[in-house]
Parts: C-alpha cells; sequence; structure tokens
C-alpha cells in the first residue's frame, strides 16, 4: 500500500509540475518575469523565470492537501482503513500537519522574496534577514532542527537556522547553468529519500517524493537547453526543502544498535553544492568582491569554458554528486573503515573538481547581479 501511495504521490507531483511550468511558460513573459541576455551569461534569448512559480504551487497544492486530508479525514477516522493499510498513526501526523503549514508559511514567504527580486533586484542583505528569520522560524516552530547530542533547543535551532541559510545559498549558486540546481537538488533528495525509507519515516518520505516530483516535471523544460528558469523564487525554494530533508531525516537511533556513521550522510550528498558554494565565495572575497555578486567561476562555468556543452556541463554535475551521494547511501551498511573509505572518496571526487576550479582560466571572469 505505501509502494502505491509513493507511486501516485510522484506520479501525481510530477504531472502537476509540468503542467504549471508549461502554464508559467506561456504566461510570465506576458508580465515581464523573463531573464534577458547578458554579456556575462551563456543564454542567448529571453527565457521566462517562472519555473519557480510552478514548484512552489505544486509543493503547496500536496502540503495543503496532506494538511486538510490528515484533519479533517484521517484523524477524525473517516479514512481509518487507509492508516490501518498503511500503518500511519493518525495522531502523529495530526501534529505533522501543523509543522506542515509552518514549513509551507516559511517556504511561501521565500517564494515571494524570491518573486520580487526576480522582477527588480532587492538587496542581498535583505534577502539574508529574510533567510535567517524564516530558517528560525522553521527551527523553532516547525521543528526543521538537527538534535544529535545536544539538548538545548536555542541552540539546536540556531545550528540549524544557520544550516538552512547555507544550503539555501548553495542551491542558488547553483542555479547558474541550464538543468543543475534542480537536477542536483532531484539526487541529493533520492540518497534522503534512502535514508528516510532506511528508518521507516513516513512523512520525511512522502515529502521527498512530492518534491522530487516538482522537480523532474520542472526539468522536462529547463533540461539544456532550458526554455525556462526557476530563478530566485524557485531556487530558494529548492534550497529551502533540500535543507529540510536534511534536518528532518533520522540517521541515528540513540536507542538503537545502529553506528553512528549516517549522521555523516547529508555533508557527503551535499559535498558538492557545499564545495562550490564554498569555494566560490572564499575566490569572491579573495578578490575584493562581494560573494553576494554574482559571476561565472562556479564549477559549471569552468567546465562550460573548456568545451563542454551545456547538456555535458549539466551531466557532469549529476554524475559528481551521484558518486558522492551513493557513496553515502552505503553508511548505513559499514564499519568504521567503511566509513572512514566513504569520507576519503568523498574528499577525492571533490579533489578533482578542484582541479578543474584551479586550472587556468580563459580570461577574467566578469560579474552579474544574482
Amino acid at each position: 500500500m505505501l509502494v502505491l501511495l509513493a507511486v501516485a504521490l510522484l506520479v501525481g507531483s510530477f504531472a502537476l509540475s509540468v503542467a504549471l511550468t508549461a502554464l508559467a511558460k506561456r504566461v510570465t513573459p506576458r508580465i515581464g518575469l523573463v531573464a534577458r541576455p547578458k554579456a556575462d551569461r551563456y543564454h542567448r534569448t529571453i527565457i521566462p523565470l517562472g519555473g519557480g512559480i510552478a514548484i512552489f504551487l505544486t509543493l503547496a497544492t500536496f502540503l495543503v492537501g496532506a494538511a486538510v486530508t490528515v484533519r479533517f479525514l484521517i484523524a477524525p477516522g473517516h479514512l481509518g482503513w487507509l492508516a490501518e493499510r498503511t500503518g500511519l498513526n493518525p495522531s502523529d501526523f495530526l501534529r505533522r500537519s501543523d509543522e506542515l503549514l509552518v514549513i509551507l508559511l516559511c517556504a511561501a514567504i521565500l517564494f515571494v522574496v524570491g518573486l520580487r527580486d526576480d522582477k527588480r533586484a532587492l538587496g542581498p542583505f535583505f534577502k539574508l534577514a529574510v533567510q535567517f528569520l524564516v530558517a528560525g522560524v522553521a527551527a523553532y516552530l516547525a521543528d526543521v532542527r538537527i538534535e544529535f547530542f545536544i539538548d538545548s533547543r536555542i541552540v539546536t535551532a540556531a545550528l540549524s537556522a544557520f544550516w538552512i541559510v547555507v544550503i539555501v545559498n548553495a542551491f542558488n549558486f547553483l542555479d547558474n547553468m541550464d538543468g543543475a540546481s534542480a537536477g542536483i537538488a532531484v539526487i541529493a533528495s533520492g540518497v534522503l529519500l534512502t535514508a528516510a525509507a532506511f528508518n521507516g519515516q513516513v512523512f520525511v518520505g512522502g515529502l521527498a517524493i512530492v518534491f522530487i516530483g516538482a522537480l523532474l516535471g520542472f526539468l522536462v523544460f529547463n533540461f539544456p537547453p532550458a526554455s525556462i528558469f526557476m530563478g530566485d523564487a524557485g531556487s530558494l525554494v529548492v534550497g529551502f526543502f533540500v535543507a529540510l530533508l536534511t534536518l528532518r531525516t533520522t540517521y541515528y537511533q540513540q536507542t538503537g544498535s545502529g553506528s553512528w556513521y549516517p549522521v555523516m550522510l547529508p555533508l557527503i550528498a551535499m559535498a558538492v553544492p557545499l564545495y562550490d558554494f564554498a569555494s566560490v565565495t572564499v575566490l569572491r572575497i579573495s578578490q575584493g568582491k562581494s560573494p553576494f555578486v554574482g559571476d561565472t567561476q562556479h564549477f559549471s562555468h569552468r567546465l562550460r569554458r573548456r568545451g563542454l556543452t551545456d547538456t555535458q556541463t549539466a551531466l557532469t554535475l549529476y554524475l559528481a554528486t551521484l558518486c558522492t551521494g551513493l557513496g553515502a547511501t552505503f553508511l548505513y551498511q559499514v564499519n568504521l573503515i567503511g566509513a572512514i573509505l566513504i569520507v576519503i572518496q568523498t574528499v577525492l571526487i571533490v579533489a578533482i573538481i578542484g582541479i578543474f576550479e584551479g586550472t587556468a582560466r580563459n580570461g577574467e571572469p566578469k560579474t552579474e547581479d544574482r
């Protein structure tokens, strides 16, 4: 029954995302929500920026639908047969429905800010302040936080808020090439879905499936050559949901007999986007630039300048993320030596990326507002 429910969620979210993305592709150019060609961007035509609208509306539809179904159908016992066949606990899901609404509110704030920035650029510090506010609310009120070996709710909320902001900006940075941010988010979410399934987390697993479906529907139009971009309205929401999945997935049960190694899973699964975010930030600061002013110094840009096509660049990014992500999934089955080898493998993969980052570049990279 759970498998059928998972397939229904994936197919449903994918179909809705495809439909909404196709609609956004037609409507957003009429209201001026487009990305125009610039000398320091790779696209040479006007591209709609409505992909983020489709992604957010797909997620919002399923989150609201889930909350309504739990509160008014499952909790009162109207769908008791569903709870019985799936093994779901109605009282637990009733509590989760309240958290869903807080999560949706946080995502909506990021969506609105990103949409406004897509239309007319906002200051980077204002966006950063909003991100920290939203992250703090999600961490403290919706329990989107890490708890491993830390008793203080305030401390865990603060640490989790910082992690959320880092991941949000990492995926915002990744939105610099066709298919990059959404594709890597699909792979990372797939790894986290595996971890959730391993620990029997139905709530997190369902959220991951809907998120993956929404991203795949958007990728139908965003995979190179892209005919629509997600914009900040999409990348901020995508980064937020990836961070949410990393924090709500259980990696270690203190009362169980499993090893602690799986707690490294999110770091290993996110190795590629985190490295790109960190290296580009350090590079910009070392050059005397603001880390919030975009440029063409990302890993994807380096690959593109070395002769790879947009499709080859996207696939290379996917393969690099898959290499670290697949290793992360084995953390549940290995001993200490195996965990060390997985960490070493991840470092070596990042080192290969570093070689591409460090080799001579053709001319000075230009900057762009982002």
